[in-house]
């Protein structure tokens, strides 16, 4: 009987470009990854580093080419530290990669060329052949970007997206706005710790309030230079020494001098790559060792009469960290002092040739500033929702000690912070935000598309993705 009764409202097409949901694809670039995947999926299913392999002119992209010590084999990154593309000519080549190595299948060769037509047969009109290879025809693309993206480089991503790609439909938002949606609010304060920025920026109603924006370049990357000074510091001092340059190891006790083969190399590898190899290794020991002293107070402050924090933290029980060569050395309160920085200038350890830290770049300091930039009435709303993203922010104890601080500068009021508990889900909030927002129904009608953007250009942007 229900087949008989006439369509209501809900039921009936419209005219609105909506595409499939099940096919919008989510690209969400950053300075260490590009992350894409299909919305309404609850990960992204690729994940590509975004440092690129230049040898000889020709260009290498993911993990799995970019790990090869080769002759002349340099290591760049088409993005900016701010999170801003740099190079227009790399960049949209690693987001194709990183969406046709996993999610879409790879483009249609040209009948010409491909070896499967009798060149006889081909006087057919071939005019149509380049619009058939275009990788995302199917396929509406929700691109994410910074808070301080500029308008250049956004309607150089709708120019990328509708011409070199051939998508349907475009969309283009916030980070932090997607970070807060992740998070399931619409208004909330999103903390966002990666690898090259920190910022704090306030939410409302899905808008970033400009005034609100914070971002200092103190985040992941800065965290890694802090270990190498330590390894540098401490006695007797580490030697970094990358995976790719060990042949084979023999266990040593703690404290004792490297027992190890080194693998021997026709060629020099260059600086760039052996950067890269050797922030793999500090990587492992910022996931591994590094922690974040909690409270009460700095860990440089007094515990109480005669007594400091530092000497608790010595009291606690180290880790044990083994480098690649097999060395290894038990960590007690150093492993405290690398991340110290973020929330005491003075705490800091300093980087050669790097201007230092400064008491309005800590992470207190950022969020007072933010939440000073937004009128009264929704300063305790924003307290009350706090997000805490981005990949860095998975220290041990970091949220505890953001909390802490927070509870201490604005002792009445009532502070509730939202940190993911699973680690992809702290790294992807700003995808997995897109990918709600991509799979809504509701947001059909929100796509830029192709016929629209054929209208009025790469400035139709700034009228629609606020």
């Amino acid at each position: 009987m229900a087949s008989s009764q006439p369509m209501n409202s809900s039921m009936q097409p419209t005219d609105v470009y909506g595409g499939d949901e099940v096919s919008a694809i989510v690209l969400d670039p950053g300075y260490s990854s590009v992350r894409a995947g299909f919305a309404g999926e609850d990960t992204p299913k690729s994940y590509v580093n975004s440092s690129y392999g230049v040898r000889d002119g020709s260009i290498v992209f993911g993990d799995n080419s970019i790990h090869n010590p080769l002759a002349n084999f340099e290591i760049r990154n088409p993005m900016s530290k701010d999170g801003i593309v740099e190079d227009w000519d790399v960049a949209p080549q690693l987001w194709e990669y990183a969406i046709t190595s996993r999610l879409t299948s790879f483009k249609q060769s040209d009948p010409r060329t491909n070896g499967l037509n009798d060149p006889k047969d081909m006087d057919v009109n071939m005019e149509g052949v380049e619009e058939g290879e275009k990788p995302l025809e199917e396929h509406p693309l929700l691109m994410t970007e910074t808070a301080w993206s500029t308008t250049k480089s956004r309607e150089k991503s709708i120019e990328v997206a509708m011409e070199s790609w051939g998508c349907p439909a475009f969309w283009l938002s916030r980070n932090s706005v997607l970070a807060a949606f992740g998070a399931g609010k619409a208004t909330a304060l999103v903390i966002d710790v990666g690898a090259s920025t920190t910022s704090v920026i306030a939410v409302h109603d899905g808008l970033i309030l400009k005034k609100s924006v914070q971002k200092s370049p103190f985040a992941g990357n800065w965290l890694s230079s802090q270990v190498r000074v330590l390894f540098n510091t401490v006695e007797p001092k580490v030697d970094l020494v990358p995976h790719f340059k060990i042949a084979s190891k023999t266990p040593v006790d703690a404290g004792a001098p490297a027992q190890a083969t080194y693998r021997k190399y026709p060629i020099t590898p260059t600086p760039s790559f052996v950067a890269l190899e050797e922030e793999r290794v500090l990587t492992e020991f910022k996931e591994s060792v590094v922690q974040v002293w909690v409270g009460p107070g700095r860990l440089n402050s007094g515990a109480g009469p005669g007594t400091s924090n530092l000497d608790y933290a010595r009291s606690q029980q180290g880790r044990v960290f083994e480098m690649p060569d097999g060395s290894n050395q038990m960590w007690g309160a150093e492993r405290f002092k690398v991340a110290e920085g973020l929330w005491d200038e003075k705490a800091a350890f300093l980087i050669p040739g790097e201007t230092p830290i400064t008491k309005a770049q800590t992470l207190p300091e950022m969020v007072k500033a933010s939440i000073q930039g937004v009128d009264m009435d929704l300063r305790a709303a924003l307290l009350q929702n706090i997000v805490v993203t981005g990949g860095s922010t998975l220290l041990n104890g970091f949220t505890d000690r953001l909390n802490n601080e927070l509870t201490n500068m604005y002792p009445g009021a009532r502070i509730k912070l939202q940190a993911a508990g699973l680690t992809q889900e702290r790294r992807f909030g700003s995808w997995i935000g897109g990918s709600i927002l991509g799979s809504l129904g509701t947001f059909h009608q929100m796509w830029v598309s192709k016929k629209e953007y054929e209208e009025f250009g790469p400035s139709i942007l700034e009228k629609r993705c606020k």
